[in-house]
Order: structure tokens, then sequence, then C-alpha cells
């Protein structure tokens, strides 16, 4: 079946950017959009449907069916003051939800679902994304009218996390709310969202019943090789092959049907190998019979072009309103190790023994590789997904999961791509809070999005994928082998308590390297080096590991056991197993050059695995030593208190969006704002400009630095003369008349703009107080939404990138590591004498900033371009904003959807 073209045939002001596809309480999925008048014989059969009871609750009154009018106002509104949300699942509608503007900031809200669907928070969906439109509309208040014994709509408005009014008029409870997104809705909303997306992936992982269906008999191929892992790999529920081309009754053993609709039983997962173009109709045929979810082995999709693309987006959006989960297409597939389920879905042989690592990555290529590494090193699995195109399961799906899977204590990630960035870095931080999460992403240097990853392409720097990681508590490497050294070092010991590090080691090389490591890790060494001789015995380990292990100023502990000649070690990892044991000190080995955990140095499990307490060895000391470095930075991430995200209370964000909507009337394609225009908009935000005054004569200039009283600078404002190295821009300390006019024949020599003599090129401007210049931007980035920057102001730092990012909403916390973690940071600290720069009013700035570009998607670039760091307080002292109109939404809107 090929896709079939969209239907271009929606009303005028249809608005697109409501729909969304949304994932139940249960984890099935389903289809929000707008309404059309093309809905009505679809609202006619659902509310056939609805029961009785259910239709008195909406309309306080017997109302057994709707007439021809009804049916017509519920189904023609204008998306703006009327609006009407339905939810399908297939080809039915199983619940509507409207609001009716009833004043200029205030709407009326109302639900109707069916009762075979109610208790699936579909309620709670409504709310959220109509809450969201109104925002968009200018609506601010919700109202509801709901009878007293409907207790699941009371439930639904109580539990939104808004401050709910309530009172009770002529027998009906009266709701009232302000539909502000607040920290509660959002902490509500997102709760919601992992427990939900949680099951949906919960439903992929753990099914009772599982058909291959391309399954094959003919050795070597992909049908074949995947029904032998399942069947091999001890999946201990029912198994099914299904093969239209074969009239057997068995494949490999196992029962043989021609399409899926034959089989006998319930099936909870399909793994798909057939060509692309047949994969739409064994979606179909998945969902007449219920299957929960899909793995889609075939290629053919995106990864081949526009066609591929195309068929690509229809599978994903029919598996979808069905309600089914998409892992793929191309997708290596996935495995579970949990007793009882053993699933093999994948199409590599290898099936880890049970751990406690979880394992996501996007390329199938590179999944059988990983699967080989974590075997050799005897890394126990808990989970692993491969999502080949990952057009529907993502990272984040399974991140949500895995916050609460109590059988992963260690996530590790392999990104390709990142397809919603700003959901990303939320859900990553909320689990990394939990669990260590080790990423590595492939592509930083070149931002390249692989065939196949239907991505928004960025168009950041490489470093913001690493501040990124850091804002997030991720764990970020640069190869798979320190991925997986990481790993080994997190499954088996506990989080270093700080910095210092002792080292137990018979061989003076080898400390060298070690020494080398952590110095450039931000290591520091507690203590000298314990360095034994070469022959040193089980006994001399035994008295120095006892005195590191009870040495209250060291926090973790290295240690090195090169053998001599004729000596397998026995006695020394009995030594350093011993005095390990019950300590809450990580130790880490270089013993014997083994890759893995020594059978000596481990700890066993109940699968016979190496549990919590085992001791891990690498290579050589600088894997080690680099492992447990990664490990210490997370751990005090983790210690560091949950910053805030502070409160600004005279920000005023509705006078910002009318400032923003009346300037988009007057420039309906975007502009750049004019000095009074960026005046005003920052004003809403407490950001204050010291004014610059345009003078096009030097007559102008001496009577403009007349009416500011002097001590005023002349600057020229082209932008090719700005940080000009080899100019300069700026003219200081003008005292009186003859220092400007002598300021602007020597700039006006020097930039040559007197051939432009009607544009004004200078501007005259008030001294600021002497500082530390700095600069922060804001840009809106088609993929990562709203980013924030920080750097110091100057040719150098700009040629040389130094610059932090982050994305809002700031915290505390990272509005101060932004600060700090430029390279020119000593500057503003009182390097070499200066005076220290108030710190708190570059922060200041940063959150005033951080919360403009979250508030207005329309700003899309900001410039903070020329701020004077002073001893007491920053000044603004040059700006550039533009605003144009939303193309594209951000893709982390607060109401829940699918991306």
């Amino acid at each position: 079946m090929t896709p079939p073209e969209q239907d271009p045939h929606h009303p005028a002001g249809y608005p697109d950017g409501y729909e969304a596809d949304v994932v139940l309480r249960d984890g099935a999925t389903a289809h929000l959009r707008p309404i059309t008048p093309g809905d009505a014989d679809l609202l006619v059969a659902f509310y056939a449907r609805v029961s009785e009871q259910s239709k008195y609750y909406r309309f306080f009154a017997p109302y057994p069916q709707l007439s021809d009018r009804d049916v017509a106002r519920f189904t023609q509104v204008d998306y703006h003051d009327r609006l009407a949300l339905i939810v399908t699942v297939g080809s039915e509608m199983i619940g509507v939800g409207r609001y009716e503007r009833t004043g200029r900031r205030t709407a009326e809200v109302a639900f109707l679902i069916e009762d075979a669907h109610q208790g699936r928070g579909l309620g709670q969906l409504f709310l959220e994304h109509l809450a969201q439109a109104a925002r968009e509309n200018g609506i601010h208040r919700f109202v509801a009218e709901v009878l007293p014994d409907n207790r699941k709509m009371i439930t639904v408005f109580a539990e939104a996390g808004y401050k709910v009014a309530r009172e009770f008029e002529d027998g009906v409870i009266v709701v009232e709310f302000d539909i502000a997104p607040t920290d509660t809705s959002f902490g509500v909303m997102q709760a919601r969202e992992q427990r939900s997306e949680a099951l949906s992936i919960a439903r992929l992982l753990t099914p009772n019943a599982v058909a291959v269906i391309g399954a094959s008999r003919r050795e070597g191929t992909i049908g074949n090789a995947l029904l032998r892992n399942l069947r091999d790999g001890g999946f201990p529920g029912r198994l099914y092959a299904v093969n239209t081309d074969t009239k057997a009754t068995e494949i490999e053993g196992v029962p043989a049907y021609p399409t899926i609709r034959d089989v006998d039983g319930t099936v909870d997962l399909a793994v798909v190998a057939v060509r692309a173009e047949l994969v739409a109709d064994v979606v179909l045929d998945c969902a007449a019979k219920g299957v929960r979810g899909l793995v889609v082995v075939s290629s053919g999709f995106a990864e081949i072009g526009g066609e591929g693309r195309k068929l690509q987006r229809y599978l994903v959006g029919l598996a979808r309103s069905y309600g089914m989960r998409v892992i793929g297409p191309n997708a290596l597939g996935l495995i579970n190790t949990a007793p009882g389920v053993s699933l093999n879905a994948t199409l590599s042989p290898l099936m880890p023994s049970k751990g406690r690592v979880a394992f996501f990555c996007q390329s199938g290529a590179l999944g059988v590789p990983i699967l080989a590494d974590m075997v050799g090193r005897g890394l126990g699995l808990s989970s692993f997904v491969s999502a080949g195109n990952r057009a529907d399961v993502s990272g984040n799906d399974l991140m949500q999961f895995w916050y609460s899977d109590e059988a992963t204590e260690v996530v590790l990630l392999y990104l390709e791509s990142l397809g919603n960035p700003r959901k990303f870095s939320r859900v990553a931080r909320r689990l990394a809070r939990r669990k260590p999460v080790i990423a590595l992403k492939s592509g930083r240097a070149t931002q390249g999005v692989p065939l196949g990853q239907m991505v928004r392409r960025s168009q950041l720097p490489a470093a913001t994928i690493e501040s990124l990681f850091r804002q997030s508590g991720l764990i970020g490497v640069d190869t798979t082998g320190e991925l997986f050294d990481v790993a080994q070092l997190l499954a088996h010991q506990p989080l270093p308590k700080g910095r210092r590090v002792a080292i137990v080691s018979n061989s003076d090389a080898l400390t060298l390297l070690a020494l080398d490591t952590m110095a450039g890790c931000g290591l520091d060494v507690a203590g000298e080096p314990r360095n034994l001789s070469a022959d040193a015995t089980a006994e001399d380990f035994g008295v120095a590991l006892s005195e590191v292990f009870d040495d209250e100023r060291v926090d973790s502990v290295v240690v090195i056991y090169t053998p001599p000649v004729q000596s397998n070690g026995a006695e020394v990892a009995q030594v350093l197993a011993a005095a390990a044991a019950g300590s809450d000190k990580p130790v880490v080995s270089t013993f014997l050059a083994s890759r893995s955990v020594p059978e000596a140095l481990r700890v066993p499990d109940d699968h016979g695995g190496a549990a919590r307490g085992s001791i891990p060895s690498f290579l050589n000391p600088q894997y080690a030593v680099g492992a447990l470095a990664k490990a210490t930075q997370y751990g005090e991430w983790r210690r560091r208190s949950d910053s805030r995200i502070p409160d600004l209370p005279d920000v005023d964000t509705p006078g910002a969006e009318d400032f923003v909507a009346e300037f988009l009337q007057r420039h309906p394609s975007g502009a750049d704002l004019d000095d009074a225009d960026r005046q005003r908009l920052l004003s809403f935000y407490g950001i204050n400009v010291l004014p610059a005054f345009p003078v096009l004569s030097a007559d102008e200039a001496v009577a403009r630095a007349e009416d500011l009283g002097f001590e005023v600078i002349l600057k020229a404002t082209a932008e090719q003369w700005r940080m000009r190295p080899d100019l300069a821009d700026i003219w200081r300390h003008i005292h009186d008349e003859d220092d400007m006019r002598a300021a602007w024949a020597e700039m006006t020599e020097s930039f040559g703009v007197a051939a432009d003599p009607g544009r004004a090129q200078f501007v005259v401007q008030k001294m600021a107080p002497p500082g530390v210049p700095v600069v922060i931007s804001a840009l809106e980035d088609v993929s990562f939404g709203p980013v924030v920057t920080f750097g110091l102001s100057g040719v150098a730092t700009d040629l040389l990138g130094d610059r932090s990012y982050r994305m809002p909403p700031l915290t505390t916390r990272d509005a101060a590591e932004m600060v700090r973690e430029v390279r020119a940071a000593p500057l503003l600290y009182g390097y070499r004498g200066s005076d220290p720069v108030d710190i708190a009013a570059i922060e200041s700035l940063l959150h005033r900033v951080s919360r403009l570009t979250l508030d207005l998607e329309e700003v899309v670039r900001l410039d903070l371009r020329s701020v004077l760091a002073a001893a007491e307080g920053a000044t603004v002292l040059d700006t550039t904003i533009r605003i144009a109109p939303n193309e594209k939404p951000r893709q982390d809107a607060p109401a829940r959807r699918l991306t």
C-alpha cells in the first residue's frame, strides 16, 4: 500500500499546529486534531455510542441525539474564539473537548468522552491542549460548569496543577482558573508524560506473544535470523511465524500462518521484515489483530530519499492512529533480559547476560559490535533498543521508561541526532538525578544528520551539544571504548565523594601515566602514591590498601598491579577484594591488563554475573583514571542541591506579548527593532539600556554631549567597523566641545563615512562605569528552540569561540555555571589585581534574557552586544533584536505530544 496524499480540503484558518499524536494513560497512542465540518458523520456516530448519563453530565439535561443545527454548531468553529479538538483511534472519534470565548480573556471549557474510553487520561490531554491553544489566542482564564456528582470531571480540573476556584451556584459547581503555566502544572504534566510514555515502552519490552512477519525458512535471510534469535534467546511466551508466501504450518519449529489475522490467540508485539511497500498493509492487519507495538526491521524508508520519507511518515501516523508504537524502521531491534521475558527481537545472535546497564542506540550497523563488546566485557544488560531511523520510539521514550525501571541502574546512549533537544534535555536531566546517563554523540564536528532520521538541522556550533549534556547532568564521552569504561565503573562501584585519589601501584611507569592523566582530568592526588616494588607481595599490597581505605582524605582508589614472572595475582586479588569490601570509596584497577571484571575481583550476583562491589579492571591506568574522572564529575553534579528558576516579579509577560503581536501587525514578515522598540521590549523584562543618540555632524555631536553634561563617548555603529582590531570604534572620555570635535575629526577620517552624510553612523552615549565587556545573546534555533549564550566581548574570545550555552529555563546553577565555565572567566574575578565585577548582575541579565526568549517565540534573535560588568552592576550599552512570525512551532510545548 502506498501512502495516500493528505487531504488538502481543510477549512480556512485550520491550525495544523494543533494536531498531535498523543500517548494515553494506558500507554496506547491516539491522534488529536481540530474538528472540521467534514467530521459531522464522525461526531454523530460518536454521540450515539455515548451513554445517557455522560450526555446528561455534559448538557445538564436529557439530550438523546444531536440535531442538524447542533452538529453544524459543534463542527463549524473559527479556531480562535471557538475551538474544538477531537481524539481519534483508527477511524473512530472517542472524545471531544472545546472552549468558547465568553470575554476578552475568558473562555468556557467542556469535554465529552466515550464511556468505553473514560479513565484513559483523555480529559487531562484535552485540558492541556485547549489551554495551550487558548493562551496563543489571548485567553488567560477557563471557566467550567460541572454537576456535583460528575466526580471524574471535577478530578480532571482539581489535579491539573492550576490554582482552581470553585463555587456552588444553582445546583452546579462553577470551576474557574488561570491557565498560565505554573511550576505545579508543568510538574503534573511531566509526571503524567513520564508514566504514559514509560508504559508505552513497557508494552513493547514485555510481550506475552510475538509474531515475526516475514519469517523464512531460508538461512541467511532477515526473517529467518529474527525467528531463530527469538526462539534461541529463550523467550518463554508464544511465538508465531507469519509468511504470506508459504502454506507451511511451522517454520523453524514455530507455528506458521499466512497472515497475522489468522494467528490463534492474541499477539502483543509484531517484528516486521517485509518489503517497505508492504509494511502499511501489515500495520492494518496488526491493528485488526490488536497488536500493541511494532519492531520494523525493514529498510527502504527515509534513508532512500523523498518517497521513502513519505512512506515512513505514513507508516508512523497509521500505527499511532491505531494505538501502536513503532521501533524503526530500518531497526536492529530490541532485547530484554528480565527473568520471565528473555526477549531477543534483534538481528544479533548475541544475547547478553542479565545486568543493570540499559542501552539505546540509533545505528543498526553499530548495534551488533556494541552487543559484542558488552558480551566481551561481561557487562550485563537490562534492556537494549536499536531504533534505526527513529521515526517513532526515540531515546527520550526509553529514558522515560528507564527512569522507573528497577532493573536498570546505568543508562547508555549512542546518539546520531537529537530529534527534540529541548525534551531530551528535560527528560535526561530528570533521569540523571536518579541514575547515571552516559552519552556518546556522533557527528558533533559536522552537525550532520544521518540518512533516514528526519530531524531539523541545527545551525548552532558543536559546543552547544556539550553544554546541553553538562546542563542535563549527562556524562559525555568521545568513543565507544570510553562509553563502556565509564559504564563498567558505574555499574559496579559507588560514586566518588570528591576529587582526591590515592594510587597503590607496583609499577613506577604506570604510576606516572596515572598521575599525568589525573592532572589532565582535574583529579587531585591524595598524598604520595604508594609505589611498591615490582615484586611486591600480597601482604605489601594489603598494608598499603588498608592505609588508603582508612584515610579520610581519600575519596577514590586506583590500584595498578603488574605481576612478576610466574604469578597470576590470585593472592593480590584476594587482598584487594577484602580491602574494598564494604567500603564506600570507589576503586578501579589495572589488574593484569584485563578489560572487564576479572573473576578474582568479582562479587557474583544471582545470575552468575558481576554484582555491585565487583572491581573493574582497565587495559591501562589512563582508561581507569579517565573513567574515574567522569564518575567524579557526575558525582559532583548529583551532590549539588537542586537549584531553582528564580522569580522575576517585575517581568510583564502579557505586556511583552501584546507588544510582539502589535509589532508583527506592522511588520508581518518580521523585522529588526529600532532603538525605541528595543528599549520598550526589554523594559518589560527589567532590562535597561543606556540611551544612545544618533548624530550626523560634529555640531549635532557637541549639542547632544552638552545635553548629557559631557563625560560621553562617540561610537561608530556600522557593523563592518565593530570590533576591528586595527581601529578603535569608540572614543571615550570626551570632556568638552574641543574633545568632541577632535574625536569627530579623527573617527570620520579613520572610518571614511563622509560619503554617506545622510545616514547616522555614530552615536553619542553617556560614559558607563568602567568594567569588563561581556556579551549575552539568545537565538531561536529551528532544532533546539531558544538558546542563551554568554561570553566576554572581544575579537580574541569571539575567534576562539569562548562561549557558554544553555537552553532556557535557566536555574540559578545554570546561570552561575555559564559565567564561570568560559575560559576568559578569570577576567571577571580580579585577574592581575583588577577589581572583581558584579557577578550577580550578570546572572540577573542571563535570567531575564532566558525568560524573555522562553516567553516570546517570535524573538528569533536577541543580542546584548555590549554589556559593561562593573564592580557594582552591569550596564547594557548596545542591543539588536529581531522579531519574526513562527514558521515552525517549538517541539517541546507544555501540552504533551509525540514528536
